[in-house]
């Protein structure tokens, strides 16, 4: 699967499918729809997806705030507040979870889209210096099959925080185009997100 994979936490049915749809009409993949705490974990630990959207109330008060303080410790992941509340508490009861976005309800698909794109990139960012610049010679020792120079050219991309449409924009190609050297890349590697593939990537590069 080479498009990005997004769990969305959101205890109203009607809302959550609404997000769904937009999605879907993204290209992005929704990995699963979570209404309470204990099911939005269960999809973290066995649906791991790239990209979390949190509602912050949960029916009886702030349990997206719980979820993302297990996303900071056990996963790592970027994830975007999504909440009908704007007032200072929250706010500031959000900023001690550092997300890499916020957006106010009601919300439109271009606002939402706009969002996961930015706080991609905030994610990458805020994490760079953890991580190593990739090196195709020291990956290609480690694969049967070594990237080629267009795949590994996507890999940067992804690497560095681009959604699949924004590497098209860059590279001059069609978003199918984009997705097949992503595909032959994760094969390569045997897997199947983007989350899993920038971990595999890491490792390469801190294998000597």
């Amino acid at each position: 699967m080479s498009d990005l994979r997004i769990l969305i936490v959101e205890d109203e049915p009607l809302i959550a499918a609404d997000i769904a749809a937009s999605m879907e009409e993204m290209d992005f993949i929704v990995t699963g729809i979570a209404y309470s705490v204990n099911t939005a974990l269960e999809e973290l630990k066995n649906n791991t997806p790239d990209i979390v959207l949190l509602d912050i109330q949960l029916h009886k008060g702030q349990e997206g705030i719980e979820i993302a303080q297990i996303i900071n410790e056990k996963y790592g992941l970027p994830f975007i507040y999504l909440t009908s509340f704007s007032d200072k508490k929250t706010l500031q009861d959000a900023k001690t979870t550092e997300p890499s976005g916020y957006v106010v309800k009601p919300f439109n698909e271009a606002g939402l889209y706009a969002a996961i794109e930015i706080a991609l990139y905030n994610h990458t960012q805020k994490n760079k210096s953890k991580f190593p610049e990739l090196l195709l010679e020291r990956i290609n020792k480690q694969l049967a099959d070594p990237f080629s120079d267009r795949e590994f050219e996507v890999l940067q991309l992804i690497y560095n925080g681009n959604t699949n449409y924004q590497i098209a924009e860059k590279l001059f190609i069609s978003i199918n185009t984009v997705k097949k050297r992503i595909n032959a890349a994760y094969l390569k590697m045997d897997t199947s997100s983007r989350t899993a593939a920038l971990a595999k990537l890491r490792s390469y590069m801190l294998t000597q």
